[in-house]
């Protein structure tokens, strides 16, 4: 099992002069997301693909692979040894994220508030606090012609994404390109997935509602200082405001993927649009090509 503490994002220094992690995000959701990072990885020769959308991983279903389960995320959480708890509640007050409350001279302990730091039991003056583990979800993995894809699943029910997204990043192999496909939103498994990566793209679409969004994006990309760029998809839809935007911020619109009837009919059947036209395969490699170039 993979506890909350041993998962680890890739050391960047690891990885060759050649080898280049890219995170495709947005800041919603049914922008096409998932369409370019597949669609991408489908272009290049050989690329892991990191499906960090744990709530709803949805990459193999256009790569026509099952991903079996590899693992299990689990995180520990407080057990409180009530013969030897006084219940003083110094670990009830340690908690930031309030999964303990001293009621009297008993603790109670909400498993699904706890962030697995350990500090209550550290702080425990009379040992009462050990630890037990608690299954968040799976980690699973296929290969998928010369796709490796390794994807997250969230436990049903479950609240805290993060300890599985980072349990995913934390599978990144240093000899291949890297594609993640980090979850919508603006949000912290967002932050999480795009944290190893060298680039950022964020698709979007040229409506008010994807403007809007974007414009969140772009603001959690500049904090964290993340390099990033601008896909627009469905272009012709909606207006110009996207482009707008971006001439005005400086922000680069690295590829335009037009409002086309054959590319929606052929998602509808959960086949990406580079295997029926190939002419994209062309312009999918010139992208990874820049941004390598700029991460450079």
């Amino acid at each position: 099992m993979i506890k909350h503490q041993e998962v680890l994002t890739v050391d960047k220094e690891q990885l060759g002069d050649d080898e280049m992690i890219l995170a495709i995000a947005s800041g919603k959701g049914g922008t096409g997301k998932t369409t370019l990072a597949v669609n991408l990885a489908l272009s290049l020769d050989r690329v892991q693909m990191l499906d960090c959308d744990v709530e709803e991983p949805n990459d193999h279903l256009f790569l026509a692979c099952d991903p079996k389960k590899i693992t299990d995320v689990v995180k520990p959480v407080p057990v409180i040894d009530e013969e030897k708890c006084t219940g003083c509640g110094e670990c009830a007050r340690f908690c930031a994220y309030n999964a303990l409350a001293a009621v009297g001279k008993k603790v109670l302990v909400f498993p699904e508030l706890c962030h697995g730091c350990g500090g209550c039991r550290l702080v425990c003056p009379e040992g009462a606090v050990s630890e037990t583990e608690r299954v968040l979800g799976t980690l699973e993995s296929d290969r998928c012609g010369g796709i490796h894809i390794t994807q997250g699943r969230l436990r049903l029910g479950e609240p805290l994404a993060t300890p599985v997204v980072k349990a995913v990043t934390g599978q990144i192999d240093n000899g291949s390109d890297v594609i993640i496909d980090a979850p919508p939103g603006t949000s912290c498994p967002v932050i999480e997935a795009v944290g190893p990566a060298d680039f950022v793209l964020l698709v979007t679409e040229p409506t008010p509602f994807g403007l809007h969004d974007l414009k969140l994006a772009v603001e959690v990309m500049r904090e964290i200082k993340k390099p990033f760029a601008v896909v627009v998809n469905r272009e012709g839809s909606g207006n110009d405001g996207v482009d707008r935007y971006c001439e005005r911020e400086g922000i680069d619109i690295m590829l335009k993927i037009p409002q086309d009837r054959k590319i929606a009919e052929l998602y509808s059947r959960g086949t990406p649009f580079v295997e029926e036209m190939p002419q994209w395969k062309t312009r999918f490699r010139e992208l990874h090509d820049r941004i390598r170039e700029v991460v450079k």
